[in-house]
């Protein structure tokens, strides 16, 4: 045998086929250039991406502003039952203490007044909480970049504009 063929032995018909790595770029048409397909393959996995990133990244800025929300609605659905439950009797036996001193409308007047004053404690507890929920900055900072690199769309006031995608070659015109 010389040296220029090759020296493995020949495979026998029904071994099966084993997949090999191309010597060459699978993207690249036969001028070395990408076809259109596989560009426009590459544009839609390149969007698809994109797009599962947008939504990964709301979700997990959502995800916390939930759980903020959720904080803020129990404390004021807890501080509801325990003025509804614990009270009752603490209220009752501070009307009839007070009622000792002070004719009893006084005294269950202040009681009211002091219920009164807890619950709106609580709310404004709640309140608090529910004011320090933000909106998810950082998601409506990525869709407005994206919108500005969109090809088609009026150029938005400030950012830095997109360059403009140049003519595609014509292969026939060499």
């Amino acid at each position: 045998m010389s040296g220029n063929q090759d020296t493995w032995p020949p495979q026998p018909a029904d071994a099966p086929r084993v997949p090999s790595i191309p010597l060459s770029d699978a993207n690249l048409g036969a001028d070395g250039e990408p076809t259109i397909g596989n560009l426009v393959k590459d544009a839609t996995a390149s969007a698809s991406t994109l797009f599962r990133a947008e939504l990964a990244l709301a979700k997990s800025e959502l995800v916390t502003e939930a759980k903020k929300a959720g904080a803020g609605s129990g404390l004021i659905i807890g501080a509801a039952v325990l003025l509804l439950y614990a009270s009752l009797f603490f209220f009752v036996f501070l009307g009839f203490l007070l009622d000792v001193w002070l004719p009893t409308w006084a005294a269950f007047g202040i009681v009211f007044l002091l219920l009164l004053t807890v619950s709106i404690a609580a709310i404004g507890v709640g309140y608090i909480l529910f004011k320090k929920l933000k909106a998810p900055e950082k998601t409506i900072e990525s869709l407005n970049s994206i919108a500005e690199v969109i090809p088609g769309r009026p150029a938005s006031t400030g950012g830095v504009a997109h360059p403009q995608i140049p003519p595609a070659r014509d292969p026939m015109a060499r």
